[in-house]
């Protein structure tokens, strides 16, 4: 059910891949909420994925940008305020990516090139973002940046690899930015820390099925899935909640503050008793 909570508000959605990436999903709430969108990602992914589909049901431009490139970025952003006619209102920074976990390249054996161009593309992105919307004063006042991010952040899950220091890293930049930014232009600035979701990325994770249905299990209300994700993306760009900005929002179905759930206890008493 919409309820027109973005009427009137105009902003980018980076990362959207195919039907089963959130910012897919966030694009099409978005939408049917009443925003408009520029739908952006890297050309190597726009040749991949299926991001035509989604631009034609979305009536919205796909404008391509490498997210590490601040002269895309800057090229995307002054043709982003062209075609909203100024400035806009939200940003969702759905970007991702490390060669490490590409390649197969265990944590411990980590190739230090491939290490930097995860920090860059996964986490220094979020910066480039922000740094070039503030320069161009591109975003309106109580604006809404939220980026993705995961627990593996907090803790300790070994089949993420290097993508876990990205994601601490980019927390700590929306809490960073998110200070300057505020006092500037009352822009917020938030990363939401979503539960395992199958998507092209997730899923390239080592060991993510048997992960996917342990947080399922372990989480009192189950995985938060990718419409689900999309649902609180929108709230977030709404001024419902103008108020909330440099936080890492939990969004799991409440496993980040589980220790352990009947149902995974009644599992291992039956696999200890076979």
């Amino acid at each position: 059910m919409a309820h027109q909570i973005l009427e009137g508000k105009k902003g980018i959605i980076f990362g959207a891949l195919d039907e089963r990436s959130i910012a897919w999903k966030t694009a099409q709430r978005v939408v049917s909420e009443g925003g408009q969108i520029i739908l952006s990602n890297a050309p190597i992914a726009l040749r991949m994925g299926k991001i035509n589909e989604l631009a034609a049901a979305c009536n919205a431009p796909v404008i391509p940008a490498d997210a590490t490139s601040t002269a895309d970025l800057e090229l995307l952003i002054d043709k982003s305020m062209e075609h909203f006619g100024g400035q806009f209102d939200f940003i969702l920074h759905s970007i991702g990516m490390s060669p490490n976990v590409r390649k197969g390249i265990p944590y411990t054996d980590t190739n230090y090139d491939n290490f930097l161009k995860t920090l860059d593309v996964s986490a220094l992105s979020l910066h480039k973002v922000l740094q070039t919307a503030m320069k161009k004063d591109a975003l309106n006042e109580w604006a809404s940046v939220v980026a993705l991010s995961y627990i593996a952040a907090q803790r300790a899950f070994p089949g993420y690899n290097d993508m876990a220091e990205a994601k601490a890293l980019m927390e700590s930049i929306a809490r960073s930015f998110g200070y300057h930014y505020g006092f500037k232009k009352k822009v917020r600035v938030n990363t939401v820390s979503q539960s395992p979701t199958i998507t092209t990325a997730g899923s390239g994770v080592t060991g993510f099925d048997a992960f996917y249905h342990y947080a399922g299990k372990l989480s009192p209300l189950g995985n938060a899935s990718s419409e689900d994700c999309a649902n609180f993306c929108t709230v977030l760009f709404s001024d419902y909640t103008r108020m909330v900005t440099m936080q890492n929002l939990f969004h799991d179905g409440g496993f980040s503050f589980t220790g352990v759930s009947q149902a995974l206890i009644d599992d291992m008493e039956k696999a200890f008793s076979q």
